[in-house]
């Protein structure tokens, strides 16, 4: 379920907010019709990570490092 409040309310009930999105909801802080910040419910990693398990199925060019032409900076003329 995700809740909209505004900043003030988000201020004056943080603690409220945070016990319901412990229970896996969503809150959306708002400030008039802007969209200032998402509240969600923090994973828990219960398995540990595994250093290489994805091991060969990314590749990095030789050149990834080399620097960018001056027009991808400048844009086109």
């Amino acid at each position: 379920m995700t809740k909209k409040v505004t900043i003030y309310d988000a201020q004056t009930q943080l603690l409220e907010l945070i016990n319901f999105t412990s229970k896996g909801n969503e809150v959306i802080i708002v400030e008039g019709e802007k969209l200032l910040a998402r509240l969600i419910p923090a994973s828990n990693h219960e398995q540990p990570r595994v250093a290489g398990l994805n091991k060969g199925e990314i590749w990095v060019s030789k050149d990834f490092d080399a620097p960018l032409p001056d027009d991808f900076w400048a844009g086109p003329e």
